[in-house]
């Protein structure tokens, strides 16, 4: 009886465990996509667009140094 009652216990255990383990999903979101781009001798900009919230980013480079500046971006309605 006893051996029957912990077989019983297991299978619960492991039922609830899958259940648990089916509940996990992973949120995959797509990347942005580039839009277009532009240069000067001393400046260049590049526009992304993103899908997953509709919202546009532009980003700046100056010719000297490495930096990147992605902060200007607007939501599309």
């Amino acid at each position: 009886m006893t051996k029957l009652a912990a077989m019983i216990l297991c299978g619960a255990l492991l039922g609830y465990a899958l259940h648990a383990f089916a509940q996990n999903r992973v949120d995959i979101r797509t990347a942005v996509t580039p839009l277009a781009s532009s240069s000067t001798s001393t400046v260049s900009f590049a526009w992304f667009f993103d899908p997953a919230d509709r919202t546009v980013y532009v980003c700046r480079a100056p010719s000297t140094g490495d930096s990147v500046d992605c902060k200007a971006k607007t939501t599309l309605p």
